[in-house]
Parts: structure tokens; sequence; C-alpha cells
């Protein structure tokens, strides 16, 4: 499998993409059995597996539990070194470029090479950014660094220009787990103008028909995390 050929293939026909955000510290023994049991059944192309902190042990676990009755790509979204596993398809090599932490741009970048250098995990760079998403976020409390405004449109189209031209592969805009804003669409719009890679958006979608409205804005692949959580069915309304 490669996850960002498909995606750049996906990008190329204009068919949009969904991936559901699975946090590990958010999963029980009793809701990981019934979320496997129904993992088949979401209408979503991508799984992606991670949070700003995973401190329950049961990465791997979970990784193999969802390859064993899914044939989706499983995609690590690691917060620090410590997420790291070669139980996933992929890894979304993420460099902090909305924030000025050192240890997010490079440092955890650097920690990662010796367990992922013999890993046979596809290993993708991204360009991430945090919006600012109307309530401090678990990335900015983490990460101590400050989101980017909804309003400055234009550094933020010139932020995912340079980490476009750094070498990332894909630019991921992101309002924060459970932000009560989105990602603003004229912001989406405009950094989809602006760049030739796929666009990634997540953070503050509720509804059907949020998804359909960041897809209209540009995005090519939308992430739903909370909105899942708080509901299981939410895919079904």
């Amino acid at each position: 499998m490669n996850i960002y050929q498909d995606i750049l293939c996906a990008k190329k026909e204009g068919r949009k993409l969904l991936a559901l955000l699975i946090d590990p510290d958010k999963l029980t023994n009793d809701s990981l059995a019934a979320l496997v049991k129904k993992i088949n059944t979401l209408p979503v192309t991508h799984i992606f597996v991670g949070g700003s902190l995973v401190e329950n042990n049961v990465l791997d676990h979970l990784l193999t539990s969802l390859k064993e009755v899914t044939s989706l790509p499983v995609i690590l979204f690691p917060g620090d070194p410590s997420q790291l596993s070669d139980k996933a398809d992929g890894l979304l090599f993420l460099q902090l470029l909305s924030g000025r932490n050192p240890t997010y741009l490079i440092d955890y970048q650097l920690a990662a090479v010796p367990v992922l250098k013999d890993a046979q995990v596809e290993i993708i760079s991204t360009a991430y950014l945090l919006i600012d998403g109307g309530k401090e976020s678990a990335v900015q409390r983490v990460s101590q660094t400050q989101p980017m405004s909804r309003t400055d449109v234009s550094k933020v189209v010139d932020t995912c220009i340079a980490g476009m031209w750094m070498g990332s592969k894909l630019i991921y805009l992101e309002a924060g787990s459970g932000a009560l804003f989105s990602v603003p669409k004229e912001m989406i719009t405009e950094v989809h103008k602006a760049v030739d890679i796929p666009v990634i958006v997540g953070g503050g979608i509720r509804s059907a028909q949020m998804i359909e409205e960041v897809y209209q804005a540009g995005a090519d692949l939308v992430v739903i995390g909370t909105a899942f959580e708080n509901d299981t069915n939410f895919f079904n309304s």
C-alpha cells in the first residue's frame, strides 16, 4: 500500500477523503471492542491514531486490533516520540509550523529517527498548523505554543507555502480537538489555491453538512474525532 500516492490520486481525481481520528487514551476495553466491530460500517477512507497525550500504553494493541479487522490505511498521528509504533501502515511526520517551539520543529523529529529508520512504516512529511478554534486546545497546552489567528489568512497561507517549499507532502490545518469553531472556509480556500499538495482539515467539524462545506472550501481530506467520540452514530445521522 502506498498511502501518499493514493491521497495524491484522490486529489487529482477530485475524490474527497475522510479520516476517523482515534485517541487511544479515550478508549476502554469495551469501547475498543465496539469500535473494532463497527469500523467497517463507517464511511471513512483512513484511520488516524494518536493524540496530544497517550498515556495508557494501549497503542500497539489498538493498532493490531484495527489491522486485524480492516484494510483501511491505519496512520499514526503522534504527539511525541513515545507515540510511535511499527504496527501502523503509515505515520504523519509532523512539524508544528504554527508555533516556534523547537521541540516540535526538530527535537522530537530527531528523537523519532532511531525508532523509525528500520520500521516498515510509510512516513509522510506533514506541515501542521494549529488555528485558533475559540478555546485552548490540547495541542496548544502541551506544545506551549499559540495558535495562528483565524483572521490572518495571508500569514497562514504563507506559512503553508513555506512548509511546502521545505518539503512537506501534506498541509494539515487543525482547529483543535473539541474546537468551538472549525478552520475558516475562506482560509481553507486560499490555502488550497496557494499549494499544490493535499490539504487536510480537522477540528470543530460536527455534522455531515459541515464536512461537505469544508470539502467545498478546498479540503482534500477531512478528519473527524470528537464528534464521533461524543456520538458513535454520528455518521448515521
